[in-house]
């Protein structure tokens, strides 16, 4: 057994899961929410996977989960750990017995800096306090994990997996603002694009099903969650990425407001006497679907559209018009397209956006299936016609597997 734990840390809350690297299954997950202080009690749920629970070399057991719940005062992210290791320890499976030989950890922002997984040192630590002031909200959350993670696990490396890394592929003329370029260079103004880990994670699974070498393929990926990015990449490289700076600009979202108007803040500021963080609250908090139809979750939107309200119905047109014109951008600058994948929550699990975002995509030869795309089916699947001349995949999307693999890529040099 190989076991990496990897952690994704917010300001008031880490996800973990413990991952068997020899078979890639999940042994054990959980997540640790509400801490610190003005929450009253924080909630802990540990669940054991199958692949935990099955006897050596013995098919999985019927049963999938074990899940349990505590709920007690979690100060700190090290109080958080301290309970995360208990319920390990009652639980199980039982580290002592298989201790984690590295721990990976999602870090949101790498800057211009990081495009690899890296071994987290002090420096690397500063550096990545430094890139804050490029993700107030997630580096010194993420940082805060690292730190709490080191002093429960002293002995193992740990490793941060950034998910701007992958778009560091990105040529000048794709990361450069048109804005003064000294500006720019002093305060790092630059697309960095995010989601990069399943990006990558997507456009490798897509080439590995259909049997293709990566290097081989122009590739168009979808990753359409509560955020939604696209990106194009081209032999396993990103060459274009719809979100920027920040993870605000480009597609529309559940809350955030995708691509806009600059000039609409400045306007906001001047007539409405908007601040600045009026319009950061406006931008990543009230946009997008619940902005426009009042519920950021599409399930909701489309019950709505059911009943014919207008503004879930325009709201859903303004998403679908936004996929469709940044895929025909991305088949411009790729040359054309091999492969096109759907990935995340919605990506995965909603066939109308899928059909609806390529309706128009015909002359590239792209033809969806009407069948394979609304089959219940679970997986990585096509959807296209046999006779369409781009493949069209949903490919569900594992961020955690990604920063495990990436994670032993580099740590097997640390521990052997």
């Amino acid at each position: 057994m190989t076991p990496v734990l990897v952690i994704n840390s917010g300001s008031s809350s880490f996800k973990y899961q413990l991952i068997d690297m020899d078979t890639e299954s999940t042994l054990a997950s959980g997540l640790v929410e509400r801490i610190g202080g003005g929450f009253g009690e924080g909630v802990a749920r540990h669940t054991v996977h199958a692949a935990a629970l099955a006897a050596p070399d013995g098919p999985a057991p019927t049963v999938v989960d074990a899940t349990t719940t505590r709920e007690l005062p979690i100060p700190d992210h090290t109080a958080g750990f301290r309970v995360m290791l208990d319920a390990f320890s009652s639980d199980g499976p039982s580290l002592d017995e298989h201790p984690p030989i590295a721990v990976g950890h999602r870090v949101v922002h790498g800057g211009a800096r990081f495009f690899e997984p890296t071994v987290i040192t002090p420096l690397v630590e500063a550096a990545i306090d430094d890139l804050g002031v490029l993700a107030p909200l997630h580096n010194p959350a993420n940082l805060e994990g690292i730190r709490a993670a080191e002093r429960a696990f002293p002995d193992a490396p740990h490793v941060a997996v950034f998910d701007t890394a992958f778009h560091q592929t990105l040529a000048p003329e794709a990361y450069t603002y048109a804005i003064d370029a000294e500006v720019a260079a002093a305060h790092r103004i630059r697309r960095y694009g995010f989601h990069g880990t399943s990006h990558k994670f997507v456009s490798e699974e897509a080439a590995a099903f259909l049997g293709r070498p990566l290097e081989s393929l122009k590739q168009i990926v979808f990753h359409l969650g509560n955020g939604a990015s696209v990106t194009a990449i081209d032999g396993g490289r990103s060459v274009e990425t719809s979100m920027g700076f920040t993870p605000l600009e480009g597609l529309m979202m559940g809350t955030r407001s995708g691509d806009i108007d600059p000039a609409v803040l400045i306007h906001l500021a001047r007539r409405a006497g908007m601040t600045i963080d009026d319009l950061d609250d406006l931008l990543n908090k009230r946009s997008g679907f619940l902005g426009m139809a009042g519920s950021n979750d599409l399930r909701d939107v489309r019950a709505a559209i059911a009943q014919g309200d207008e503004r879930a119905i325009l709201a859903f047109e303004v998403y679908v018009h936004r996929l469709r014109a940044y895929a025909g951008a991305y088949l411009a600058q790729l040359g054309g397209v091999d492969v096109i994948s759907f990935t995340a929550g919605i990506g995965e699990n909603a066939p109308l956006v899928r059909s609806h975002a390529l309706q128009t995509l015909g002359f590239a030869g792209i033809e969806i299936d009407p069948e394979r795309n609304l089959a219940a089916a679970r997986g990585i699947r096509v959807i296209s016609t046999d006779a369409s001349a781009v493949t069209v995949l949903v490919v569900p999307t594992d961020e955690e597997l990604e920063i495990a693999r990436q994670t032993l890529s580099v740590a097997r040099g640390t521990v052997e």
